[in-house]
């Protein structure tokens, strides 16, 4: 059991909260302002994140700040279906058109009529459906699958991708044309790893929220266990943050979340079957074990490894 001392207990404060979107970061509250001005406009948005970085909840404040706010929003991956599928999805289809298809059934367009629409994954669009998807842009007309009937809509496209589209022209995999239609504001979300402070305030909040639904209450954290935390890099961003937090919350016991709660890759562990071969991931894996050993103490942990406590969070602060 770690030390008294050696327990982080919630700070005072919180995150912030823009529609949904929690954060402390200073470059969150400047994407944030731009936001505000891109909204008033109906100019199509291309969110540019990775994946985990919450596009999503950027599209979804977008249009509630925006005078559509009243009407539908809806959204769709790109990724996530076949061509036929996701044509169906987008634009709907007349009674017919394919087998199954027995009665007429309205797309997404259609649906989000005086509303916006939002597009992740816009990169994964076939070429055939991107040509559809500029007529929508270009006359705001669309024709059902196996339909012969315009049908006229007025919507706002949100888009998102973690690909860059003019790295998939060049690929010949998305159309010019479209691309600068799609990408009027492009909008870029930081990386969590770029926003180092959220790293804390964001494990805090999943604890509060998970132990509010959960059997294990946490009113700690141990200090080698945040030390992990925060000097991880989450390739996976919110999303794998949460995961993690979700895991260590299940496997654990007790009321404070340990160095040893936390998944093999946050104790600095490689995945079975990995040959380390990179010295940074040799280093952090040697800091860890020394964090682990003392308790989570950074003294003892820097005296261990045989430099200052001054080295050591430098060391850990430099981590990827």
């Amino acid at each position: 059991m770690p030390r008294t001392r050696d327990i982080l207990e919630r700070p005072a404060r919180r995150p912030d909260d823009f529609h949904g979107i929690l954060t402390g970061a200073p470059c969150m509250h400047e994407l944030f302002r731009l936001m505000e001005r891109v909204a008033r406009s109906n100019a199509s948005v291309l969110i540019r994140g990775e994946t985990g970085t919450g596009k999503e909840l950027v599209a979804r404040a977008l249009h509630d700040l925006s005078n559509r706010a009243s009407g539908p929003f809806r959204a769709i991956n790109c990724a996530t279906l076949t061509p036929e599928l996701l044509a169906s999805e987008l634009f709907g289809h007349v009674r017919g058109a394919f087998t199954g298809a027995v009665r007429d059934r309205k797309g997404l367009f259609a649906l989000a009529d005086q509303g916006t629409i939002f597009l992740d994954e816009v990169a994964e669009l076939p070429l055939d459906l991107q040509a559809r998807l500029l007529r929508v842009l270009q006359e705001q007309t669309f024709v059902p699958v196996g339909g012969t009937d315009s049908v006229k809509v007025d919507v706002r496209l949100l888009s998102a991708t973690h690909r860059s589209l003019r790295d998939e022209v060049e690929r010949g995999r998305f159309r010019e044309d479209l691309m600068y239609r799609i990408r009027v504001v492009p909008l870029y979300l930081p990386r969590l790893s770029e926003r180092r402070d959220d790293v804390a305030l964001l494990a805090w909040h999943f604890i509060e929220q998970l132990s509010r639904k959960g059997p294990r209450p946490i009113r700690g954290i141990e200090r080698a266990a945040m030390d992990a935390l925060l000097s991880y890099a989450w390739p996976g961003n919110i999303r794998e943050l949460r995961n993690v937090i979700e895991y260590a919350t299940v496997v654990g016991e007790g009321d404070i979340l340990q160095l040893a709660d936390l998944t093999p890759e946050l104790r600095g562990e490689p995945p079975p079957g990995h040959h380390d071969d990179h010295r940074g991931d040799s280093e952090r894996k040697r800091i860890l074990q020394a964090l682990l050993e003392a308790g989570g103490n950074r003294s003892e942990a820097a005296k261990l490894l045989g430099i200052s406590r001054t080295t050591l969070w430098r060391r850990l602060n430099e981590q990827p």
